[in-house]
């Protein structure tokens, strides 16, 4: 069985040891788990490419702050299936790779490994590096993905798909115009500086 009856996961290989676990290739015909897995680490049974499709439904969000929402990002489930859908094909045209397989390493290459809390100790507040959990290292990843493809797309003349397609190639290629590969590097440097 293949994903949408199109692409082959069987031979995607995660290459990177942490994500093995959490990044779901589970092969469905439909991805649609109709949020089923909400209870601890349930985010890790829920194929990598429906957690795309879950986050496009939200992607002016960002923590406390919403940003103006456009006209296709209604939540509605099959509009965002679509542009996923959309994007898989256009990566597929320009790699002439599988595009499950662009997508995994794309996420690969945008966890970042380390990051930043707050300690609080005797009145002062102090940044603290810390090792982020795979799970937390994949949601990272798809978040950014979907944020820097919104971003190239918000009232311009690129299509959300064409946005969501070049972030994920980018990233796959380590680039630094991506804006996931960006908020990793970023992201590292500040857990470094906290050290």
């Amino acid at each position: 069985m293949k994903i949408f009856d199109l692409y082959e996961t069987s031979e995607v290989k995660v290459e990177d040891m942490g994500l093995k676990r959490v990044i779901n290739l589970d092969e469905k015909l439909v991805l649609k788990t109709h949020g089923r897995h909400v209870d601890k680490f349930g985010k890790a049974k829920v194929n990598i490419v429906e957690r795309i499709v879950n986050l496009l439904g939200v992607p002016g969000h960002r923590g406390k702050k919403h940003k103006v929402m456009t006209s296709w990002a209604s939540g509605k489930h099959g509009k965002n299936t679509k542009i996923v859908l959309e994007a898989l094909r256009i990566i597929s045209e320009k790699t002439g790779q599988n595009p499950i397989q662009v997508l995994v390493k794309a996420v690969e290459n945008s966890t970042p490994r380390d990051e930043i809390t707050t300690i609080e100790y005797g009145g002062a507040r102090y940044p603290q590096a810390v090792d982020v959990s795979p799970i937390r290292r994949v949601a990272l990843s798809l978040r950014n993905i979907v944020h820097g493809a919104y971003d190239k797309a918000f009232g311009k003349k690129t299509t959300m798909a064409e946005a969501l397609a070049n972030e994920i190639i980018l990233s796959n290629n380590g680039s630094n115009e991506s804006f996931a590969f960006q908020k990793r590097v970023e992201t590292e440097k500040q857990a470094d500086s906290a050290r």
